[in-house]
């Protein structure tokens, strides 16, 4: 990945934060959602991309960082910028104590075991009510403020939340740019190779769970902040079946990947639900059944995800 083939994508995040001027308040709201559900998704994508792993349990990283942020805000009075290591911290503790048996399996069959691991968590969010509220949740999440400046509008949070996004898409992009980064390409690509160089896969695949489950919280508690209630039903496994499928969709091991894949599955569907284009006010009717389908046909025909598209043209035109 050269500076090159990154600028397209810069002017298009900077094209979106300048449009965000003229956007409704519902919209802005979308933004901020899929900013979250973005940092979430490229941790996925260091998991699932680079260190060859696939792993249905990021929703439930994703709800213990909006839980202890809740909590912490809540029931604790601690600032907002205080909670965000402390949820890094615990979600990096947790990937490695949950990562460390389950890489004993690999591929399906751990996919499998953070299955399971992700219905755990729902289940304790749901059940312990002394603790997570239970079905009733957590509300009055404060929104937090920069240099005593409150960022407690819809526009205001949008803002402190891409910023966030593009701060943690920096510091991945210099940790995929390092030896480390390095060693998860080839821990993907062929692992007895790796190992044969003296990569420890072991540890370099457990890292990159862990890294990626600390993502997670991160976003965990920007979403917290972001809707200022929290109840388990955003953290079932169907959220990290949809994280998932963004970080395939884009192009899994494509750092830009999980970004188009999150377009194409959390904004277009809205979209395309929303539209008042007479020519797609159909779809406000067939839209999840079309998206499904386009998804089935893009899977069977692009396997490598919509960024390998350019890798196709630029194949068929040295065959020619």
């Amino acid at each position: 990945m050269t500076v090159r083939s990154t600028w397209p994508w810069l002017v298009g995040m900077l094209v979106v934060a300048c449009t965000s001027f003229f956007l409704k308040r519902s919209d802005i709201y979308l933004l901020s959602l899929c900013s979250v559900y973005l940092m979430a998704t490229y941790g996925l994508n260091l998991t699932v991309g680079y260190a060859g792993q696939m792993s249905l349990g990021q929703a439930a990283f994703l709800g213990i960082g909006a839980y202890i942020g809740a909590i912490l805000m809540t029931k604790a009075g601690w600032p907002f910028w205080c909670v965000l290591p402390v949820a890094a911290i615990v979600c990096f503790v947790v990937g490695l104590v949950i990562g460390f048996p389950a890489l004993r399996v690999q591929h399906h069959y751990l996919a499998f075991a953070t299955l399971g691991f992700n219905v755990l968590v729902f289940l304790a969010l749901r059940n312990e009510e002394w603790l997570t509220g239970g079905t009733f949740g957590i509300a009055n999440i404060p929104r937090p403020t920069l240099f005593g400046y409150p960022l407690d509008t819809e526009f205001r949070f949008f803002w402190l939340t891409f910023a966030s996004l593009g701060v943690l898409m920096t510091l991945l992009w210099l940790l995929l740019r390092s030896p480390w980064g390095r060693a998860f390409a080839a821990l993907r690509d062929n692992p007895i190779r790796a190992e044969s160089l003296g990569v420890n896969i072991t540890a370099y695949t457990l890292f990159a769970f862990a890294i990626g489950a600390a993502a997670a919280g991160i976003g965990g508690v920007y979403y917290a902040s972001l809707v200022q209630f929290v109840e388990p039903g955003p953290f079932h496994f169907s959220t990290s079946l949809m994280m998932l499928l963004a970080v395939i969709v884009g192009g899994a091991g494509r750092f830009f990947g999980p970004l188009l894949g999150t377009v194409v599955i959390i904004l277009l569907p809205e979209l395309l639900r929303a539209s008042t284009v007479p020519a797609l006010q159909f779809m406000q009717k067939w839209y999840l059944v079309a998206f499904g389908v386009a998804v089935v046909l893009l899977m069977v025909w692009l396997p490598g995800g919509l960024l390998s598209l350019g890798d196709r043209w630029r194949r068929g035109r040295v065959g020619q």
